[in-house]
């Protein structure tokens, strides 16, 4: 049960870097603590609003609907964060 945690926590921070990597590549910016933090909070923004929406991105493979909603709640991320800042 625990390899399955573990499993699926690194799918989590892997999808995360990756969705920052993305988001930076449209919006700006860097650094991988950078990427990593806006990908993960940028996973739950996405999933909420996507949710809270209804919005349905047609996309059957999984693993590339978490990688898409992830970019956008990165970039609304990094959008807000330089609003504030």
């Amino acid at each position: 049960m625990g390899q399955n945690n573990n499993r699926s926590a690194l799918m989590f921070i892997g999808i995360g870097l990756l969705a920052g990597f993305l988001a930076s590549l449209i919006v700006g910016g860097g650094g991988l603590i950078t990427y990593l933090v806006s990908g993960v909070v940028g996973s739950f923004v996405g999933g909420y609003l996507f949710n809270a929406l209804r919005i349905n991105l047609g996309i059957r493979n999984e693993l590339l609907r978490q990688i898409v909603t992830s970019t956008v709640g990165a970039i609304i991320v990094v959008l807000l964060a330089r609003l504030i800042a």
